[in-house]
């Protein structure tokens, strides 16, 4: 029997849709996942409940399936994930031809409802069906999240921190290069609060250190580091071992002193800007990857001003933005009034991405004539396309390479960068 299983959302979702792919198949089901084509006999979709934006998505997604399964066309139809979580009940009542819901943290009931033999195994990493290409793959450290900033429903859905043990990650990343894995992603909603709640300690500059230990893995990289209570013992980490990527992806989201208190964000803008002096000056050459809200309530002219300043000075390597959104149950939205005009949102959010592809242009120039280690992903018409240390999958800039001889894919390369765009680069084999 097939099932077809859509993932929506960010990087942990697909963590856990791959942990029960694994489990799908040892129970001797054909899964397919993304398919251009939905004709399983079952559907299963793992939603995201971020942001308005992600919400509709999801409820579209599960509209459109639920279409499928009245007309007869599905044998079941299960959703699972961040929307299920937050809003089981009504999504029972408002959409019943949805055979099950299940949150973020019981999916690994799904194998009983199916009712085989083989049940969810929860050990994370165990049986898990990568769908990245072999070379890479995405490693969940955590759940859950503390900070409680003022706009986000994350720890309404995901609960309270919960580092998992070092062992079990060490012990997947193991497997995962068994398995032809040379790249990870390790992510988290918050990487810079690991350990503190399983072992009374931060342990994430121990974390990386056993993880950069483990023969075969080429490269780390960090995603979603927290700037209060950033674990600075990580940063020699970073610039001492080789395969830990000069790269980490760390939310500011502002920078007025009047925003990070509205926000929540137990950080001032003093302290940021001396943490990121920190960083750049421990890990020469490192590239932030940084993500901005414009529009959350409160929001003056005189402090998106400052925050498009902050950005031109600061110069990031990578950085989105997004406007805020009003989620039910968050501090924003029981104590603030979403007071700032959409139009005014939108306006912001284009002239701070605006400066950013200005930016990014004249950093990706500096690269031109540079020689850089390149793994590869795919061949794409007349390009191998690649990234570097620099570039996470999906969210960053890639590297197109012309090569006359085959390259292979999960292979390294060394690439002298020829030319560039806003975000791309274009390179050459050297040999």
């Amino acid at each position: 029997m097939k099932v077809d299983l859509i993932t929506l959302g960010c990087s942990k979702n697909l963590v856990d849709s791959e942990r029960l792919m694994g489990h799908l198949e040892l129970n001797g089901y054909e899964v397919e996942h993304d398919p251009e084509v939905a004709d399983g006999e079952i559907a299963i979709i793992n939603t995201c409940g971020f942001i308005q934006d992600a919400k509709k998505e999801s409820i579209d997604m599960i509209l459109d399936f639920a279409a499928r399964r009245k007309a007869g066309d599905l044998k079941k139809l299960i959703v699972m994930g961040c929307l299920s979580q937050r809003y089981q009940k009504e999504l029972e009542k408002e959409i019943p031809e949805v055979d099950k819901f299940y949150g973020k943290f019981d999916f690994m009931e799904v194998m009983k409802y199916l009712g085989r033999g083989k049940e969810y195994n929860s050990k994370a990493g165990v049986n898990r069906k990568i769908t990245t290409p072999k070379h890479y793959a995405y490693v969940k450290v955590s759940e859950g999240c503390n900070r409680m900033c003022s706009y986000c429903a994350i720890p309404i859905m995901t609960g309270r921190y919960k580092s998992r043990a070092m062992e079990e990650i060490v012990e997947e990343v193991g497997a995962l290069v068994s398995n032809g894995v040379k790249e990870f992603q390790i992510i988290a909603q918050d990487l810079s609060y690991y350990g503190e709640d399983k072992y009374g300690e931060n342990k994430l500059a121990e974390l990386v250190k056993r993880l950069s230990d483990v023969n075969g893995v080429e490269w780390l990289r960090l995603h979603y580091a927290y700037p209060a209570g950033f674990p600075n013992e990580l940063l020699s980490v970073m610039r001492e071992r080789e395969n830990v990527c000069k790269y980490l992806d760390i939310a500011l989201q502002h920078i007025s002193d009047n925003m990070l208190v509205k926000m929540r964000r137990h950080i001032t803008k003093a302290e940021t800007l001396d943490l990121l002096d920190n960083i750049r000056a421990e890990v020469p050459g490192i590239h932030i990857r940084t993500t901005l809200m414009v529009g959350h309530p409160g929001e003056t002219s005189d402090d998106f001003d400052e925050l498009m300043e902050f950005v031109r000075t600061q110069r990031f390597e990578r950085m989105g933005a997004f406007t805020y959104s009003d989620e039910d149950g968050t501090y924003s939205s029981v104590h603030y009034e979403d007071d700032v005009p959409q139009e005014v949102k939108e306006k912001r959010l284009d002239k701070i991405m605006d400066l950013q592809s200005v930016i990014s242009e004249e950093i990706n120039a500096g690269k031109v004539g540079k020689v850089m280690k390149t793994i590869i992903d795919r061949k794409e018409g007349d390009y191998y396309v690649g990234r570097t240390q620099f570039d996470s999958p999906e969210v960053d800039p890639e590297v197109l390479v012309k090569s006359a001889d085959k390259l292979v894919a999960g292979d390294f390369y060394d690439v002298k960068i020829t030319g560039a765009e806003t975000y791309d680069l274009y390179g050459e084999i050297v040999k």
